[in-house]
């Protein structure tokens, strides 16, 4: 994850302009239009599940409104923050909501836990080749190495050249800095992940919670077996996270279109200096929400969204190496041996995963 988010990050920099661009200018138009194509569904699913998962546990704290009542307040409060705010002053207002989440590194301490266990099954998993276990493993590499966060990661690089918060000129410094960050912030990602994968562990399995269906569910799943506060916080985290995450996965598909069409772009941008950018964010959180009419537990959509990610990142990832190794794109900052061996063994892991996947769901 660090070292696909670093080639990205480091394609921004070099080139100063977003994925899509590169890819435009660098590749066949087929490979660009394949991209979207393959990257919109899933994404415009990823916003619909995000909102109608906010709506439910808003539903929980104010039982006497529907949840899709709270999904259509959510959509619209969305819609006038981003056109409204710029995204970094969102960002900076949220972000201590997702503090909540670091509540997942407590809880496993709270209980009693065998950590030899633990510690062996973290670096010895059990394998089973099966279209169950198959789909789990895509669903979590998906989710973790998803196509949409290599458009957004370049663009924010570009995007912090052409603000001037960075020189134009690519040195060692900036490289390093961009490097600790992108690493510091996929650690924290994966520690977050890897803790909440316990807490589902200690907290439901072992209570004979094996089947979560909905969000309520999972909320008030918690609520007796870690406590009321517990099931307070998970509440707030899901608001928290959604309203970061949705304009990020809005943002990035707007900032695809409008690279590929050359519009005008940018979250810090106003509505009138970016009409067709800002309309298509408003379009995909509407066709997002619709979803929460069709009875599609988010949870579920949540799932097949991450599949899809998971089914789709290899041929992106494969993109990726081949731009970071390009000396006439990249110049003298093509990937390292490291960032290599690294990025072709996610390849390689990722490939194979959905290959065997695909094997299972049609054998």
């Amino acid at each position: 994850m660090a070292s696909i988010q670093g080639m990205c990050a480091r394609i921004g920099l070099v080139t100063s302009q977003g994925l899509t661009v590169t890819l435009k200018q660098h590749y066949s138009r087929f490979l660009l239009y394949s991209m979207l194509l393959f990257s919109f569904p899933a994404i415009t699913l990823n916003i619909g599940a995000d909102i109608q998962g906010m709506g439910a546990v808003a539903h929980m704290l104010i039982p006497k409104v529907p949840a899709p009542v709270f999904s259509v307040i959510v959509t619209a409060v969305l819609m006038f923050i981003i056109i409204r705010f710029p995204y970094q002053k969102i960002a900076m207002i949220l972000k201590w909501l997702c503090l909540s989440l670091f509540l997942y590194l407590i809880v496993p301490f709270m209980m009693h836990q065998d950590w030899a266990e633990i510690f062996k099954r973290t670096f010895i998993p059990t394998l089973k080749f099966n279209k169950e276990f198959l789909s789990i493993i895509v669903a979590i590499l998906g989710t973790t190495i998803s196509p949409y966060l290599f458009f957004w990661q370049t663009t924010m690089e570009a995007e912090d050249i052409a603000h001037g918060k960075k020189s134009i000129y690519v040195n060692k410094r900036m490289l390093s800095d961009m490097k600790t960050d992108v690493n510091v912030g996929m650690f924290l990602s994966n520690m977050v992940m890897f803790f909440m994968i316990l807490t589902t562990g200690s907290v439901l399995f072992t209570h004979g919670i094996r089947q979560i269906d909905t969000v309520e569910q999972a909320a008030k799943a918690l609520e007796p077996l870690a406590g009321k506060l517990t099931y307070l916080i998970f509440t707030l985290g899901v608001l928290g996270t959604g309203m970061l995450a949705i304009p990020v996965l809005a943002g990035s598909q707007s900032y695809m279109l409008a690279e590929t069409f050359g519009w005008e772009a940018g979250l810090d941008k106003k509505f009138t200096q970016a009409k067709s950018f800002y309309v298509s964010i408003i379009i995909s959180l509407i066709v997002g929400l619709s979803l929460d009419f069709f009875g599609v537990s988010p949870i579920k959509a949540l799932i097949f969204t991450a599949i899809a990610y998971g089914l789709t990142a290899p041929v992106m990832i494969a993109v990726i190496l081949h731009i970071g190794n390009n000396k006439k794109i990249m110049k003298e900052h093509t990937n390292s041996k490291l960032s290599n061996f690294l990025g072709f063994t996610t390849l390689l892991i990722m490939t194979v995963a959905a290959f065997a996947l695909i094997y299972f769901l049609f054998k």
